[in-house]
């Protein structure tokens, strides 16, 4: 008996070892939520809370992690849209279980696409006051473009080339000169279009813009940096 007590209090240990790692650390992928099930839900969703896509658009979900460990619900996962301001294009799913372990996690959506991009029809010097002849426009993918690049050739019309630009580059604010409209650090107003309804908010420019340049600025009541289009001195209006 002295023998064999010690020996199953080992054996007893080595088994409560053991459970508690599958418990407390990575969990098995039976106890685990299926990640690229979750990011269905939240698709679906979004897709319910979004407006149609066109034949240029397409949703994007995520990203959301395939190493992110959340313990199975016993009960289905609730997919509901977020609460908080909402934005044309966007929207915030928040995926919960009610469970006996809850947990909840937020996946963003937003509608991209192609948008229409300003290029230079030709090599264009330095000083160049711009024409609608000096322009041509293309629908480009929205992913990899250049900060500040122009999405109408009439912003463009009467500014003057600040370097030379080659033929078929797209153009941005940063090549361009102008009237300015903002200043770095300048509080500006901020004018955003949410379905017919105009929202204004307190902004803080974060970069130098001329008229009709894209700007980027802070939403002082979220914090969030976003980009919009100077319109006026200190109005700023947010692009999506």
């Amino acid at each position: 008996m002295s023998y064999r007590a010690p020996r199953f209090r080992r054996l007893w240990l080595l088994v409560c070892l053991a459970a508690g790692f599958a418990r407390g650390g990575e969990l098995r992928g039976n106890d685990r939520e299926d990640i690229s099930q979750l990011e269905q839900l939240a698709t679906a969703e979004a897709q319910r809370q979004l407006p149609p896509l066109t034949d240029k658009q397409r949703l994007s979900v995520g990203p959301m992690q395939s190493q992110l460990q959340l313990t199975r619900c016993e009960k289905p996962v609730r997919a509901t849209r977020a609460r908080g301001v909402q934005l044309p294009g966007r929207v915030l799913i928040e995926l919960r279980c009610e469970g006996a372990s809850p947990w909840h996690l937020y996946v963003p959506a937003k509608i991209v696409g192609t948008t229409a991009v300003v290029l230079a029809a030709h090599a264009l010097v330095i000083g160049t006051v711009l024409s609608a002849k000096d322009m041509t426009i293309e629908q480009r993918d929205l992913v990899g473009l250049p900060p500040g690049y122009l999405d109408d050739p009439g912003i463009a019309v009467g500014l003057t080339a600040a370097r030379a630009i080659a033929g078929g580059a797209i153009l941005t604010n940063q090549e361009l000169l102008g009237v300015q409209a903002v200043q770095r650090g300048q509080s500006v107003t901020l004018i955003a279009d949410a379905g017919g309804i105009s929202v204004r908010m307190a902004g803080r420019a974060l970069t130098d813009g001329l008229v009709n340049q894209r700007v980027k600025v802070e939403n002082l009541s979220s914090g969030k940096i976003v980009e919009g289009i100077a319109r006026s001195t200190q109005v700023v209006e947010i692009v999506f």
